[in-house]
């Protein structure tokens, strides 16, 4: 809704911007409103300058989805790989679709969703029954390709997690701690998120040094 607004006041245009979502259920009709082509549309690409050849999306009607995966690696690296991804995290440490046991070294793929995923995301629908079982999913390894990575996770819930994904073992249990191996990675946490991490006051300090030695970066004159 943010960029929306910015959009509509002149404050920044996605004309030349290419745009590659994680993941999408498979065998979900396209005009679903669960499904994430249908959400992309809706909400963000018909009410922006989004040039929808730019706009990417998991085929998960396909009627070869393995070839339909490797079709859209392709288009990732033809596009020059992903600059900036945005990631949300499961309650079981899942990224995109890559459930727990999920290869790190994993590309676009079919990929079971467990029952757990499936409990989680039925809010969104009429019943348990009407969440697909299968998606198709970015790999992991997919992800840790891009060139900066954002995570955002917000509510207790989460909290767990994200004490696993920031601080315990890189794991193929938890697959958001494969993040650790990335160079460039902001995680974006609300207090109740980070009530778990040991050394959240660490990371606070760490966080203003850094803002400090930006600001500073900033006004210091060049000669």
């Amino acid at each position: 809704q943010e960029l929306i607004v910015r959009h509509r006041a002149g404050q920044v245009s996605f004309a030349g911007v290419s745009t590659f979502n994680l993941d999408e259920y498979v065998g979900l009709p396209l005009g679903h409103e669960q499904s994430y082509r249908s959400f992309m549309h809706r909400h963000l690409f018909e009410l922006a300058d989004f040039e929808l050849s730019r706009c990417h999306l998991p085929d998960g009607n396909a009627a070869d989805i393995p070839t339909a995966c490797c079709a859209y690696e392709q288009q990732i690296a033809a596009a020059g790989g992903i600059d900036l991804q945005l990631l949300g995290v499961g309650s079981d440490g899942h990224i995109a679709f890559n459930e727990p046991g999920s290869s790190l070294a994993s590309r676009t793929r079919i990929k079971a969703l467990t029952e757990r995923t499936r409990h989680d995301n039925a809010r969104f629908f009429s019943s348990l029954e009407e969440v697909p079982k299968l998606s198709m999913t970015m790999g992991v390894g997919t992800i840790l390709e891009a060139r900066r990575i954002v995570l955002l996770a917000t509510g207790s819930n989460k909290a767990a997690t994200v004490k696993a994904l920031v601080e315990g073992p890189v794991s193929a249990q938890v697959p958001a701690s494969a993040l650790q191996l990335h160079p460039r990675v902001d995680v974006l946490l609300d207090r109740a998120a980070a009530a778990d991490l040991l050394r959240a006051d660490y990371y606070h300090e760490v966080e203003q040094i850094q803002r400090g030695l930006e600001l500073q970066q900033q006004i210091e004159p060049v000669h």
